[in-house]
């Protein structure tokens, strides 16, 4: 049977971006820079990563943090221009919008991987949400794929996750809030 990928209209418009700006080699140079709090995640793979163009020598990037008073924004906007700086780039604008707001949605489904490999239960892992940012319970673990899983704190390492507990392996893990 064919799986035919399912994809939101927002993660088809941020991968048409993409794919049709002239700065192709821009958005490979970012895809190095990575989330500060998950490592194994790119700002691309996260959604935080909204645009990248040039006007004149000036490279312009734009983000939008997970929630607004995300304490991440200052490392991933040094983490950006160094990595550009140490490619030649002097001349850098990094712009942070707040509209419209970062959704889960724009995520891509490397990075829900990338956060399920790295022990954290990605949002689509959570079933029968109910339209809820955080299910009570029945998120699959990270660790050994069980659903007999409960939330054990609406807030985990940062705002934008929250704290589960596997009742089969007993393994504690983070769940990334549906947005």
């Amino acid at each position: 049977m064919q799986h035919i990928p399912l994809m939101t209209h927002e993660q088809y418009q941020r991968q048409q971006l993409r794919r049709n700006s002239p700065y192709t080699e821009l958005w490979d140079l970012l895809d190095q820079v990575k989330d500060p709090e998950i490592p194994v995640l790119s700002l691309w793979d996260l959604g935080v990563l909204r645009d990248v163009s040039r006007e004149g020598e000036t490279v312009q990037v734009t983000i939008t943090p997970t929630y607004s008073g995300c304490p991440a924004m200052d490392v991933m906007r040094e983490d950006i221009e160094i990595l550009l700086r140490s490619h030649g780039i002097e001349k850098i604008a990094i712009s942070t919008v707040l509209a419209p707001a970062w959704t889960t949605d724009w995520m891509t489904d490397k990075g829900r991987a990338q956060l399920r490999d790295y022990g954290i239960a990605p949002p689509d892992d959570a079933l029968d949400q109910q339209g809820r940012e955080t299910p009570a319970a029945n998120v699959r673990c990270p660790h050994c794929g069980s659903t007999h899983t409960q939330r054990i704190s609406e807030f985990a390492s940062t705002a934008c996750k929250a704290l589960f507990q596997c009742n089969d392996c007993s393994e504690p893990f983070d769940y990334f809030k549906n947005i």
